[in-house]
């Protein structure tokens, strides 16, 4: 049962809470409305605008943000003299109300990491943090009050509460909502029957209303296209993550009962057996105790230390799993109690991340007793919240020392969770990548990657294509499967994200060598275990031959703000048949994926304009079309752009092999751009010197590089 921690925090949150209220005003008559909107946009960075409507909260993701907007890559852009849409907002008794106007046949995207849908026009949601978004409502284990259209602006409303938002389709019984013109050559008619019937050919409004609060800021984006909109976005929030070359590699997180031999053991099994791994991740029985949590070395660790020197002497790291909510058992909860909520998780403290003091206590241990001794990154578990379904979180009544309320950390706890350690990282000069399982709003600077407990093959991959429109990363991690087809269809679509992650913490042996739990930790392994290990084996030799690849991708999210996994319609608004596309995404600028599905043997794939090549065949398609395709368990399907220069690694076990430095270099189509790659020598900052590939009467290689060109191939001239 959760409890309050003492009567004396409790007394010192409820106080603060008061007062942060009373600040606020006293309360109008739900019926009584007030217009609450400055004279108009104030521009804050080129491209630009903030609304501000009356009081806002003092708690937001803006004001309690860790990463300055990128200025620099903001006045890159290009941007509209002009905000390009009006914005309007009201308080009431219920709280503030903001008000944009949707052109007819304006698609709207966005709002999180949303599983169940895409293409959000005419929806409701409610972004609510919830470990178990299970219904399309909104709960998602990343809310984001952002979202984007197709006419090329994107708007972020500032909150930390449970914003509903009403995505076009609602009429007021009196007044009319001033229409606004739709995009010339844009019909209903081309949509499925599903959005059609949604009021899409109308014009309507997006509206938001943020419950308690008296005012709001509204920030809006120009683009002027889609694309350049969700770059400012994420330059705004501070530029996209780079993670380090090693956090591109493959990743594994072993049992939950391994102990320190069995680490060992099965990173010398992973080298004799070809398996490409860069990171281990230990689940929750490193830890004394894990629910909650002590953060201490258990008896299965004696030696922590020398076991993580004898990991990087093969090339790998090590990644821990955590949750926040501290054991009374651990070192630091005496230290951290008057630092935390008035309610308990598990029994164990809820920190308050809003507060320095508890950031600095919580950091300065992991440290000392982690860092310090060579542990890269963390895994962020249970910072989301599901006390309204598993019941097992903190109350929306808690109040904590920094003034915030239950609901408003919620919304915070995720990233105000990954401050902390990276507070630390960043004082180390170190650059880190991990996992964690809520987030929010002005994320894309945060080397975490999302995952969740839920496992549907297919809506992991429409968070692939939806991560995109609101600076978030996702994985969709290889856990259990059905069937050797189901674990390689999965695991060649965690490969192609961006994080190469498989999650065998509930069995002993690899899954390929038995995907059956109970039969594999009896140690009974399917009589073709090594045939499958092969198929497997070449997934990740894929995944280990694009990191060259992939890691350019990043840096220019990195400095442009341009996600490097996004649906087809952010490059390609203007083709309405990309609207609705969410089992596809591209990769990069230049690789488009289309994941295949266990027990769907064939299956259908859009090609936007312009030629494509399948990877594997190198067989030509001419886009803006539909086609079908049946491809071999050992191949997902992967297209590549007309007119592109790919380097291709050499496979290699680990990305500190010299053998990844060493390119096949594929060219398709007659007159390829130049191909951008960086030198990355994993330090804090690293300059990332350019490489660039070019195609001529022979190929060439520019810039002082330790990569090296073995060979050069030509597709489709």
């Amino acid at each position: 049962m959760q409890t309050p921690v003492s009567k004396r925090t409790s007394r010192m949150n409820r106080r603060s809470f008061l007062g942060s209220a009373a600040a606020g005003g006293a309360l109008l008559p739900a019926a009584a409305q007030t217009t609450a909107a400055q004279a108009g946009p104030q521009s804050v960075h080129p491209g630009v605008w903030r609304f501000r409507f009356g009081t806002p909260e003092a708690i937001t993701p803006v004001s309690t943000r860790r990463y300055a907007a990128a200025a620099a890559g903001l006045a890159k852009l290009p941007s509209l003299p002009a905000c390009p849409v009006s914005v309007t907002g009201t308080t009431s008794g219920r709280g503030c109300l903001v008000t944009a106007p949707l052109a007819a046949n304006e698609a709207v995207y966005g709002f999180g990491l949303q599983l169940q849908s895409f293409l959000q026009r005419a929806t409701k949601k409610r972004l609510r943090v919830n470990a178990d978004p299970r219904m399309d409502t909104g709960d998602t284990h990343a809310p984001v009050p952002f979202y984007v259209t197709t006419r090329g602006y994107g708007v972020l409303i500032d909150t930390a509460r449970y914003a509903t938002v009403y995505a076009g389709g609602k009429t007021k019984t009196t007044g009319r909502t001033e229409a606004v013109p739709g995009p010339a050559g844009v019909s209903t008619e081309n949509l499925p029957v599903a959005y059609r019937r949604l009021g899409m050919g109308e014009a309507s409004a997006v509206l938001v209303e943020i419950p308690e609060a008296q005012g709001v800021d509204v920030y809006v984006f120009s683009g002027p296209t889609m694309r350049a909109a969700v770059q400012r976005y994420n330059l705004f929030s501070g530029g996209g993550a780079l993670p380090p070359r090693w956090g591109l590699g493959m990743w594994y997180r072993v049992k939950n009962d391994y102990g320190q031999a069995d680490v060992l053991q099965l990173a010398a099994e992973f080298r004799d057996r070809k398996i490409p791994c860069d990171t281990i991740g230990l689940e929750a029985s490193w830890e004394t105790h894990a629910y909650s949590s002590t953060f201490a070395w258990s008896p299965k660790y004696p030696d922590p230390a020398a076991m993580i020197a004898q990991l990087q002497k093969s090339g790998y790291r090590l990644n821990l799993w955590e949750h926040a909510f501290t054991h009374p058992s651990s070192p630091i909860y005496d230290a951290l109690l008057p630092h935390s909520g008035d309610y308990e998780v598990w029994g164990g403290l809820v920190p308050d991340f809003l507060d320095p003091q508890a950031r600095r206590i919580f950091g300065d241990y992991h440290e000392k007793n982690h860092i310090a001794l060579g542990v890269s990154g963390y895994k962020l578990d249970e910072c989301d919240n599901s006390d309204f379904t598993g019941n097992w979180s903190f109350p929306e009544i808690s109040a904590f020392p920094s003034g915030a309320d239950g609901e408003q950390m919620h919304c915070l706890f995720g990233q105000r969770y990954q401050d902390t350690l990276q507070e630390i990282f960043d004082r180390r000069k170190e650059r880190t990548y991990g996992l964690v399982r809520s987030s929010g709003a002005l994320a894309a600077p945060y080397p975490y990657v999302l995952y969740s407990d839920l496992y549907d093959h297919k809506e992991f991959i429409r968070g692939v294509a939806n991560m995109g429109f609101s600076g978030l990363l996702w994985t969709p991690e290889l856990r259990n499967a059905k069937d050797p087809e189901d674990l390689i269809r999965r695991l060649q679509s965690a490969a192609l994200s961006p994080m190469a992650l498989i999650n065998a913490w509930y069995i002993k042996n690899p899954p390929w060598k038995q995907v059956e739990r109970d039969a594999n930790n009896a140690g009974r392994l399917a009589p073709d275990w090594e045939s499958v290990e092969a198929k497997c084996r070449g997934v990740m030799e894929l995944r280990m031959r694009l990191i060259p690849y992939l890691h350019a991708a990043f840096v220019k999210y990195h400095r442009e703000g341009l996600p490097p996994f996004r649906a087809l319609v952010m490059d390609h608004p203007e083709d309405q048949a990309t609207w609705t596309v969410d089992n596809q995404y591209m990769m990069g600028d230049s690789l488009m994926v289309a994941p295949a599905f266990a027990g769907e043997p064939e299956r259908s794939v859009y090609l936007p304009a312009g030629d494509w090549f399948d990877f594997f065949s190198g067989q030509r398609h001419t886009g803006k079309q539909r086609i079908e395709v049946r491809p071999p368990l050992e191949q997902i399907p992967l297209f590549v752009k007309s007119e592109t220069i790919l380097p291709l690694a050499q496979p290699a076990l680990h990305t500190g092999d010299t053998a990844g430095l060493r390119l096949d270099v594929q060219v398709y189509g007659r007159e390829p751009g130049a191909a951008l790659l960086y030198e990355d020598d994993g330090s804090w900052n690293p300059s990332l010197k350019e490489v660039t590939l070019t195609w001529g009467p022979s190929g060439a290689i520019r810039g002082a590089t330790r990569y090296e060109v073995a060979g050069w191939k030509v597709i489709g001239s």
